[in-house]
C-alpha cells in the first residue's frame, strides 16, 4: 500500500509548531500551573456582555460567512468602510491568508530576527524567504526593516507595534514618517495586537486605502477572547476582497461573532482591563526591581524582565519558575534572550510570582538555602 503523495515543499518542512502550548507542558510535568502568566492572555476576562452573548448564541447554526455585523461594528469604530475589514480565526489565521495571497516558493519576507514567529511559520510553508533585521535597543527596527526589504525585493515586512516580546512600542508619527521609504511593491504588514495597552500616539494614522499597510487587530489581548479566536484586518478594499478568494469562509463560528460583537460595545469594560493590566504592569517592575532586575518598558499586558546575564542563566530561572508551577516564557532569540516575559495576572498569580522569582534567581545562581 502507499501512503499520500506529499507536495514537494511539505517533505522539506520541519514537522513543529511555532509554540509549546502551556497544556502540553502540563501533561509533560503532570501538574496544573497555579498561574498561567506566559501565554500573552487576558486574565482578567471578557466582558459579561460578551459571555451572556456567546452563551446565548445559537451554536448549532453556522456563523454568519461575511461577519457581516461585526465588520460593520469595526467599520464604524475605525471610521472606515466596511470593505476594508475582514474578519478572520485571529491574527494567526489572517496571517496565513495574506502570506497565501502574495507568498509563492521563492518569493522574500522581511521580519525583525525574535519577532513574532507565527509569521516565519506560514512564510516558510508556502515557500517563501525570510530575511531577517536585529532588533535595536530591544526594539523593532522599522527603517532597517524598510532598507533590508530594499536589498532583497521583498513583498511583504512584518513589523509589530506594539512588539511581542519585548513589549517596546514606537510612535505613529514614526511609523507614518517610515513609509514614505517603503520600496514600489511591498506590502507593510502592521501587527497592531497589542495596540488598545499603548500609549495614546502608538497608533499611526493611516488611510484604510493606502496600498502600502495592512493592519490587523484582534480580540484575544485587551477584548480577553483568546479561545474564540477572533481577528480582523484593516487594507484597501482590493486586497480585503482578495482574502475572500482563499480564506475559510466557515472559519468564524456563531458564538465567536456574537461575542466579540458584545465586547466591542462593552468600552467600559475594556477601559477597566486596560487599568487593571496597568496596575499589574507596575507590580511586576517593582518584584522585580527589587529582586535586583530591571523590567523594560512595556506597552502591552506582559512585561519583558531582563535577567542581567545570559540567555542561558534566563533559562535557568524559567525552568525553576516553571517547576514552581508558573507558566512563563522567554524571547528566543539572543541577546533578547537574557530576559523571561511575564504576563499580567490576577493580584493572586502576582502574589505566587512574587514568591517564586527569589527562589528562580536563587537557583540559577547555585546559592545554597
Amino acid at each position: 500500500m502507499t501512503g499520500p503523495r506529499y507536495t514537494a515543499l511539505v517533505q522539506t518542512l520541519p514537522a513543529n509548531v511555532p509554540f509549546v502550548g502551556p497544556e502540553q507542558q502540563e501533561r509533560a510535568r503532570g501538574a496544573a500551573f497555579a498561574a498561567r502568566i506566559g501565554a500573552n492572555e487576558n486574565a482578567f476576562g471578557p466582558s459579561p456582555r460578551a459571555k451572556a452573548a456567546m452563551a446565548a448564541a445559537d451554536i448549532w447554526k453556522y456563523g454568519d460567512p461575511a461577519s457581516h455585523d461585526l465588520r460593520l461594528a469595526l467599520a464604524r469604530r475605525m471610521g472606515v468602510d466596511p470593505l476594508n475589514i475582514v474578519v478572520g480565526e485571529g491574527i494567526d489565521g489572517l496571517l496565513g491568508y495574506l502570506v497565501r495571497l502574495l507568498v509563492v516558493p521563492g518569493d522574500v519576507a522581511v521580519t525583525s530576527d525574535g519577532a513574532y514567529p507565527t509569521f516565519n511559520y506560514h512564510v516558510a510553508g508556502y515557500g517563501g524567504v525570510l530575511h531577517k533585521v536585529p532588533y535595536c535597543e530591544d526594539a523593532e527596527d522599522l527603517p532597517a526593516l524598510i532598507t533590508r526589504a530594499r536589498e532583497v525585493d521583498a513583498k511583504l515586512i512584518y513589523f509589530a507595534n506594539p512588539d511581542n516580546p519585548m513589549g517596546s512600542w514606537c510612535s505613529g508619527a514614526a511609523i507614518e514618517a517610515a513609509l514614505r521609504d517603503m520600496p514600489e511593491g511591498c506590502l507593510l504588514l502592521l501587527d497592531e495586537a497589542y495596540v488598545e495597552f499603548a500609549p495614546e500616539g502608538a497608533a499611526p494614522e493611516i488611510a484604510a486605502e493606502d496600498p502600502r499597510v495592512i493592519r490587523m487587530r484582534t480580540f484575544s489581548k485587551a477584548y480577553g477572547m483568546a479561545g474564540a479566536r477572533v481577528g480582523y484586518a484593516v487594507g484597501a478594499a482590493a486586497l480585503i476582497q482578495s482574502f475572500d478568494k482563499i480564506r475559510n469562509h466557515f472559519g468564524m463560528n456563531r458564538a465567536a461573532q456574537a461575542g466579540a460583537l458584545a465586547a466591542l460595545d462593552d468600552q467600559g469594560w475594556l477601559r477597566q482591563v486596560i487599568a487593571d493590566v496597568g496596575a499589574a504592569r507596575v507590580e511586576i517592575a517593582r518584584i522585580a526591581e527589587a529582586c535586583g532586575l530591571r523590567a523594560l518598558p512595556s506597552a502591552t499586558n506582559f512585561v519583558t524582565v531582563d535577567c542581567g546575564a545570559d540567555g542561558d542563566f534566563a533559562r535557568w530561572v524559567l525552568a525553576d519558575l516553571v517547576g514552581q508551577g508558573l507558566f512563563v516564557r522567554m524571547p528566543f532569540v539572543a541577546p533578547q534572550d537574557r530576559c523571561i516575559r511575564v504576563g499580567c495576572g490576577t493580584q493572586a498569580e502576582m502574589a505566587l510570582f512574587e514568591a517564586a522569582l527569589p527562589r528562580a534567581l536563587a537557583a540559577a545562581r547555585g546559592d545554597t538555602p
